[in-house]
């Protein structure tokens, strides 16, 4: 079966089990493309946050080595990636202003831009979440946050998602122990908590998540397989102040079916709800960077 046709039957699939298993509305999920990319800079690669403006056409990219990118995305008829142009790049600088170098204090993870403009990263290794008011600018740390696993310095905060009123959520990789929820943190009026938290479920561990213009939490995880590679799987949530209200599994995909799926951006493409995921390659040859794009229907 041609690649294509066997990504849009496994997506069918996901979504007919999720609607006969009664937690979800009447909803769609089709395979739009992957594009390969490929750049001669020596920093490129390493992605690990993807931002997508509203038209679809200009993005911002984070290396997990503080590395920032963006550009222009050129897109066919049917909204399929063609071409993507790197127009800008920055070091990202500490609070001194020098630029901040690899390992724990610089393994940036993940990435949200606010409605102003200012780039917001979450690191792992020193855990923290920083303001950078522009690319240039030095970075300005907020309060550590509390409740980090411990003991793990690749464990700390991968995803970081920022919703309407400007509230910013992070989790960590992982949780305190494998039969513990990750724990979501909110920074909110200038204090971090927790509002909710998150099953854990096996290998399965978050990487990426973006509040969609529906309102919906949505959040990619990866499980690592071993000599089989990378499986990905995408949920959305609904949530208050008691805590979760509703989950909807909309993808999951099988080993080696994608590389390390770990940026994760949502959209509204004039059809529909677009999920646009980036792999980290983690600077290997045998790895490559990919945009993988979804369509959710309702």
């Amino acid at each position: 079966m041609p690649d294509c046709r066997r990504r849009t039957l496994i997506a069918a699939l996901t979504m007919a089990f999720i609607t006969a298993g009664g937690s979800a509305s009447a909803v769609t999920l089709d395979y739009i493309g992957t594009y390969v990319w490929d750049d001669n800079d020596p920093r490129f690669g390493g992605f690990s946050g993807i931002e997508i403006t509203e038209d679809g056409r200009r993005f911002h990219v984070l290396s997990d080595r503080t590395n920032l990118f963006w550009g222009n995305i050129e897109r066919d008829v049917a909204g399929r990636i063609r071409h993507m142009s790197i127009s800008g790049r920055a070091h990202l600088k500490g609070s001194d202003g020098e630029p901040l170098a690899g390992g724990y204090l610089g393994d940036s993870e993940g990435l949200a831009i606010d409605d102003e403009g200012q780039i917001w990263v979450s690191f792992e290794g020193l855990n923290r979440v920083v303001l950078h008011t522009n690319p240039d600018a030095p970075g300005q740390p907020l309060p550590r946050p509390p409740a980090m696993p411990e003991g793990n310095s690749n464990a700390g905060l991968e995803s970081l998602a920022i919703d309407a009123d400007g509230a910013l959520f992070t989790i960590p990789e992982r949780s305190t122990g494998p039969d513990r929820p990750f724990p979501v943190l909110r920074f909110k009026d200038g204090e971090w908590d927790q509002p909710f938290t998150i099953r854990r479920e096996g290998r399965w561990l978050p990487v990426g998540s973006d509040f969609g213009p529906d309102g919906w939490f949505y959040l990619l995880e990866r499980s690592f397989q071993g000599v089989l590679g990378f499986s990905s799987r995408v949920s959305r949530f609904r949530f208050d102040d008691t805590g979760v209200t509703e989950e909807q599994r909309l993808l999951e995909t099988s080993a080696l079916q994608y590389d390390n799926l770990e940026g994760l951006s949502v959209w509204h493409d004039g059809q529909g709800i677009r999920l646009t995921m980036i792999s980290d390659d983690n600077f290997l040859f045998v790895q490559r960077t990919e945009l993988v794009e979804y369509r959710l229907r309702e």
